[in-house]
C-alpha cells in the first residue's frame, strides 16, 4: 500500500463519487481472475486494489468526521497492526 496513492484516491472519491472507485475494484478483481496474467501482472492489480479499498476505508472514516491527516494516520496503524500480528 502507498499511502500518496490511497490520498490521491480519497480526494477522487470526495470530488466525485465512491461508486467509480467500487466499479473499478469489481473490474480489477475480474481481469484478476483471467487466464494466463503472470505474477508480476497479478502483484500489481493486487497493489492497486488494496490501495483503492484502503482508499474507500479512508473516505468512510473522513465521513465520520474524523480529519484526513487522522483517518489515513488510523488506517495505517491498522494495517501494520494487522501485519504484525
Amino acid at each position: 500500500m502507498k499511502l500518496p496513492i490511497i490520498k490521491n484516491l480519497v480526494e477522487f472519491i470526495d470530488e466525485n463519487d465512491q461508486d467509480f472507485v467500487l466499479e473499478a475494484i469489481e473490474v480489477l478483481e475480474h481481469i484478476s481472475l483471467a487466464k494466463g496474467l503472470k505474477d508480476e501482472e497479478l502483484n500489481t492489480i493486487g497493489e492497486l486494489l488494496s490501495n483503492m479499498y484502503g482508499a474507500v476505508e479512508v473516505s468512510k472514516d473522513i465521513h465520520t468526521g474524523i480529519s484526513q491527516k487522522d483517518a489515513l494516520n488510523g488506517f495505517m496503524k491498522r494495517v501494520m497492526g494487522s501485519i504484525d500480528s
